[in-house]
């Protein structure tokens, strides 16, 4: 029966967030940059394939980025304001079902959309090997539809996964969405910034290095997810690599998550 409520839960998430307009319009936004690299490539000297991979996953990075924060702060939020949240409650539904069904209903929408992204994009990658001359084809480091991209993805996918954890984090316990964007992407900064503070003692002599430090171990670190650069110019990410650090993502949100799940069983409504 556990089961059973939260995938309700998640399933509602999905159907709801499919609705929301900013979802489109990020989608969107998303297809037109992914089509304008396309372009800007072409502009480049060799129709340098390179750049039209980089923007692209940058693209689908962002847009999934854009697609968890906006939506994740707002998904218990939108409920108390509504006060719908009582009526949900009152039923026979635990509230870390109610958190968890939210987070993989949220989780769904940032993976049915990043697939979607993903397919466009290689079939505009695949269109421009078709439109290239041989002699550009062989001066590529790697084919333009290179399964290899498919790595980049995942990780992306596995970022995302620990951004819509923290975004649901922060809904549950913050019961405004602009305060909870602010810490959602503030986290996110400062985690793509975690590798400098946890050497911080190697630059700066200073008592308060330990503490720095600790900060850093502490923090969500988003840098290990970008592989991007490697993929594109053609290096192999190794299978062990890329499995520890998706390992590292689960195991992040589940904390992240489960300390939502915390919160929000102790929080009152009234």
């Amino acid at each position: 029966m556990t089961g059973r409520r939260v995938s309700l839960v998640a399933w509602h998430v999905f159907k709801e967030s499919v609705r929301d307009r900013v979802l489109y319009s990020i989608v969107v936004f998303a297809l037109v940059l992914v089509a304008a690299s396309l372009l800007i490539g072409q502009m480049t000297a060799g129709q340098d394939v390179k750049i039209v991979k980089d923007l692209g996953l940058a693209t689908i990075e962002v847009a999934g980025l854009l697609i968890s924060a906006f939506i994740g702060i707002g998904l218990v939020a939108r409920e108390i304001d509504s006060r719908s949240i009582y009526g949900l409650l009152a039923k026979p539904l635990a509230r870390w079902e109610f958190v968890v069904g939210k987070y993989l209903g949220l989780l769904l929408t940032v993976l049915v959309n990043v697939a979607l992204m993903t397919a466009a994009f290689y079939v505009m990658l695949a269109c421009m090997a078709w439109l290239s001359p041989e002699n550009v084809r062989q001066s590529w480091e790697a084919p333009a539809a290179d399964p290899a991209l498919l790595t980049a993805i995942a990780l992306i996918l596995g970022e995302l996964a620990l951004v819509t954890a923290v975004a649901v984090f922060f809904s549950t316990f913050s019961s405004s969405p602009l305060i909870s964007l602010v810490l959602t992407f503030g986290l996110w900064i400062a985690g793509l910034e975690s590798q400098e503070l946890r050497h911080f003692g190697d630059m700066v002599d200073s008592p308060l290095n330990p503490l720095v430090s600790a900060i850093g171990w502490i923090l969500p670190a988003f840098w290990v997810f970008d592989v991007k650069t490697e993929i594109v110019h053609g290096h192999v990410v190794p299978a062990a690599l890329v499995s520890w650090r998706l390992a590292y993502a689960l195991i992040y949100s589940i904390v992240a998550v489960g300390a939502g799940v915390m919160i929000f069983s102790r929080r009152e409504f009234r």
